[in-house]
């Protein structure tokens, strides 16, 4: 089974059994960043997160087991994405990229924010003049090395 098809299952199930992202996190026993990656196909679950995702969406073995392969990172994605939302972010990248880059460097040295050893957390803050999304990532620093 493609990541394209597994993605579409659960998204199918999910929709029709009115399950959040944040059930399907704990019946995965993992965050909730992470268990959303994996269901739309850009990270694997381990297979006893697999098997509690799958049976919390009465989807088969096969979802079981397509949710525990490996991912083409970004293969989805279009060089410039249209979809607003992630259009935005890449947008903060152009704006701010060359910022957090010379920040971190300064704080850190040469090297890069890991998005291996990583996590990231998506919560709804409420602000008076509306609510704000506050994303937390947060990456080990590698140093880039010399020889």
């Amino acid at each position: 089974m493609t990541k394209t098809a597994l993605t579409a299952l659960i998204l199918d199930a999910k929709k029709s059994r009115g399950v959040t992202w944040a059930a399907l996190a704990t019946a995965a026993g993992l965050s909730e960043v992470y268990t959303t990656s994996a269901c739309l196909g850009e990270n694997a679950l381990p297979a006893d997160s697999a098997a509690r995702v799958a049976t919390a969406l009465d989807l088969g073995p096969a979802v079981a087991t397509a949710l525990t392969e490996f991912a083409n990172k970004g293969e989805a994605a279009s060089t410039v994405t249209k979809e607003p939302l992630q259009y935005r972010f890449q947008e903060i990248i152009y704006v701010y990229g060359p910022t957090l880059k010379a920040l971190i460097e300064e704080k850190f040295g040469a090297g890069i924010m890991s998005a291996i050893d990583f996590t990231m957390t998506v919560d709804r803050v409420a602000d008076p003049k509306g609510d704000r999304v506050k994303i937390e990532m947060c990456g080990k620093f590698l140093g880039y090395k010399t020889w």
